[in-house]
């Protein structure tokens, strides 16, 4: 059970001090309290965890400051989305909204390699009317001799030539929570040109210990891609794990299954799941083509794999998009076999259109409210 009290409660407030005591009181009940700051408002949330229930809504909704109550209908407690729930499924960050109505493009390097190409692909991604870009610093590998990434070397100057091309969000990958206090020293000491969102790849996600110590942080929002081997129920549990720390600003990441019933592809191909996730959840859900198919192959109608299923993931309702783009492909230091030429970026960004206007033309036919 969810009680969201009233908004910019005081919780130095005598009521509020009512309410937590009488809810100490609870038998076989404990709480936790999640505080929402925004730009304009503060929300407070608190979690009843335990045997509730026997607890009557009418009984919790005439609490002191309580003003709404949400019956719990999913294991996922803070992200799930739940019976007469009507809390936002969207965050605000860097001044973008990130939700289950929008759509976002995140194009750029799958792993930094030099300047010049970090340069240059921010210069395209800016070009294309696009404000938000990928650039890898720690790569995780299956090899342990394969580039595992430059690390807080480059992030100097890819924040700086962020703030340069006005790209106000940066996917970046860690693998440890050292390389949070990395990220935050450099931004800080550029002067936080850009805003970075968290990436927690598909071998982390079930990094338990790393999804606390990301969730505990509030300052960067988070994309957690789905792990390549576990049912969706974990991976969304996975994401659950950063939200129970205080992090709800979650980005679902869907990037193909390991199964050898995905070949020729690098991966199964999983956006089918775009919608049960929407369904399920109030994380907005990104697809990543790139490592789901893993090639440039085209079919007979020269239409690349990589577009085909970027846009059935679009179709599908996807709010965020992450593709890998290099300025010289055959260079680039990983994955470039699947890795898109920067003047590629139009066609790509063009199709995406053509999917998210099917996808809101199909939504209006049924009567409903995609924006």
């Amino acid at each position: 059970m969810i009680l969201i009290l009233a908004s910019d409660i005081d919780t130095g407030d005598a009521e509020y001090k009512r309410l937590l005591e009488h809810l100490d009181n609870l038998p076989n009940v404990s709480h936790r309290v999640h505080r929402e700051i925004g730009t304009q408002s503060v929300v407070t949330e608190i979690y009843l965890i335990g045997d509730t229930s026997g607890l009557s809504e009418n009984d919790m909704n005439a609490l002191p400051c309580v003003e709404r109550v949400v019956r719990v209908s999913q294991p996922y407690r803070v992200l799930g989305r739940h019976r007469d729930d009507h809390r936002p499924s969207y965050f605000e960050y860097q001044g973008l909204r990130f939700g289950q109505d929008t759509l976002h493009v995140f194009a750029g390097l799958c792993a930094v390699d030099n300047r010049e190409h970090v340069e240059q692909t921010m210069r395209a991604v800016r070009d294309n009317g696009l404000q938000c870009t990928r650039m890898g610093a720690y790569k995780p590998r299956t090899n342990p001799y394969s580039f595992q990434g430059h690390g807080k070397d480059c992030l100097p100057y890819v924040f700086e030539l962020a703030g340069k091309y006005d790209i106000r969000v940066i996917a970046m990958e860690v693998t440890h929570d050292s390389h949070v206090e990395e990220i935050r020293e450099a931004l800080e000491a550029a002067g936080n040109p850009t805003g970075v969102m968290l990436q927690i790849g598909t071998r982390n996600t079930q990094n338990f210990e790393l999804l606390k110590a990301v969730g505990r942080q509030q300052d960067y929002p988070v994309l957690l891609k789905r792990g390549f081997g576990i049912s969706l129920d974990e991976s969304l549990n996975a994401a659950e794990y950063l939200a129970s720390e205080g992090n709800r600003n979650v980005v679902f990441g869907l990037r193909g299954m390991k199964t050898g019933m995905g070949d020729p592809h690098r991966n199964f191909v999983d956006f089918a799941h775009v919608p049960a996730v929407k369904r399920l959840t109030r994380m907005p859900v990104c697809i990543d083509p790139s490592h789901s198919v893993g090639t440039r192959h085209a079919s007979p109608d020269g239409i690349m794999d990589m577009c085909h299923v970027t846009a059935q993931g679009v179709i599908a309702g996807a709010n965020m998009v992450l593709v890998d783009f290099h300025p010289e492909p055959s260079k680039a230091l990983v994955d470039s076999a699947q890795a898109l030429r920067l003047e590629e970026m139009p066609m790509f960004l063009e199709d995406v259109r053509i999917a998210r206007e099917a996808y809101l033309q199909r939504a209006q036919l049924v009567g409903g409210n995609a924006a």
